[in-house]
């Protein structure tokens, strides 16, 4: 979640979580830091001071819970840092957080938009196109994915050892285009998702579902991705919305929305019935609106401040917010997610 425009001083920049939701880490106009997501606490701190006063960390992008970490800074241009490690938006650097100090140097023509990681692949989203690179000391090229334009990075890759599809914008509106990394020579495939530009698509752990949102923001649409089909279409409102996050849980039988609604939905994608719908719903004569499927909890972030949702192991769920606020939702007797813990994570200490 790109947090430039927050209008906290909190100098939070960047906030995100790692491929299994376990940790998140945020990025600061000084460096960044890593949290266990659940029980709360701060892993890693890094700050480079000084030597970052026109920049900032942008971006960030953990491998699981291992020592490497992606790193994109928010200056046009380079600026010196320690270890004579210059950060800029136009590079990616692969910082080594158990020796300290940047391992891979990548640099671009153009501004980075976002980055992903497996632990066999690089994967840099420029503004219209995608490279996929080795992940070696030296990384060699592989790929290049055209995409539409692209301005928020819009990329979801899977870490599954078994399945490596990449899923990323198409050259249409509205489009998610698949491409199983390991078998490049099949021909990709293209899911019209929405009318609309996309705002948000993410993939399971598995990598076998994907779920998408527009522009629009009503409708959430998760696909099969092994044929492209349409297996659950879920309701977030009937009022324009701007989507910041979408998360499954780890067995994908739930997934979380936030939105700038000042609010989080969760679905039940396994047992369909739990989700809300209209008394309506079995007339086929009335329009489609009436059997759509509506979340079965929704959560009032406090504030209405802007964040991203996940879950924890035990299917609780977690905001983490742009004021630096940590919540933390359980699930109560009749099954709706109730506030069980809040925290200002920046003020946590090693």
């Amino acid at each position: 979640m790109d947090l430039r425009d927050n209008p906290y001083k909190n100098e939070l920049m960047f906030a995100g979580f790692n491929q299994d939701q376990s940790c998140f880490c945020v990025g600061t106009k000084k460096g960044f830091k890593i949290f266990n997501t659940d029980p709360l606490r701060e892993k890693e701190s890094q700050e480079w001071e000084d030597n970052m006063d026109s920049g900032g960390i942008r971006l960030l992008e953990m491998l699981f819970r291992c020592n490497y970490i992606a790193l994109v800074g928010a200056a046009s241009t380079t600026i010196s840092a320690e270890n004579s490690s210059e950060f800029s938006a136009c590079k990616v650097m692969i910082w080594d957080d158990l020796k300290k100090k940047t391992i891979i140097e990548m640099e671009f023509s153009s501004e980075v938009k976002n980055v992903r990681l497996r632990r066999d692949r690089i994967v840099v989203v420029l503004e219209q196109v995608i490279k996929v690179f080795t992940f070696t000391s030296h990384p060699t090229q592989l790929h290049v994915f055209d995409t539409r334009l692209n301005p928020t990075g819009l990329c979801s890759l899977s870490p599954s050892s078994s399945n490596s599809v990449l899923a990323f914008p198409g050259l249409k509106p509205g489009q998610v285009q698949l491409v199983d990394l390991a078998a490049t020579e099949r021909s990709p495939l293209n899911i019209t998702a929405h009318d609309r530009p996309l705002v948000a698509i993410a993939l399971n752990v598995e990598g076998t579902r994907l779920a998408t949102a527009s522009e629009k923001g009503t409708l959430i649409r998760v696909f099969d991705v092994s044929n492209g089909n349409l297996v659950s279409e879920l309701r977030r409102g009937t009022n324009p919305a701007n989507i910041y996050c979408i998360n499954f849980n780890a067995t994908s039988s739930l997934l979380c929305v936030a939105s700038d609604h000042g609010t989080i939905h969760i679905f039940c994608l396994e047992e369909k019935n739990k989700n809300k719908q209209s008394s309506l719903a079995g007339a086929t004569f009335l329009p489609k609106y009436f059997s759509s499927m509506w979340s079965f909890s929704k959560i009032e972030v406090p504030g209405g401040t802007r964040c991203i949702c996940s879950f924890t192991q035990d299917n609780s769920l977690v905001a983490v917010c742009a004021d630096g606020a940590y919540h933390k939702f359980v699930q109560a007797d009749n099954k709706k997610f109730v506030a069980d813990k809040y925290q200002l994570f920046l003020d946590i200490k090693t």
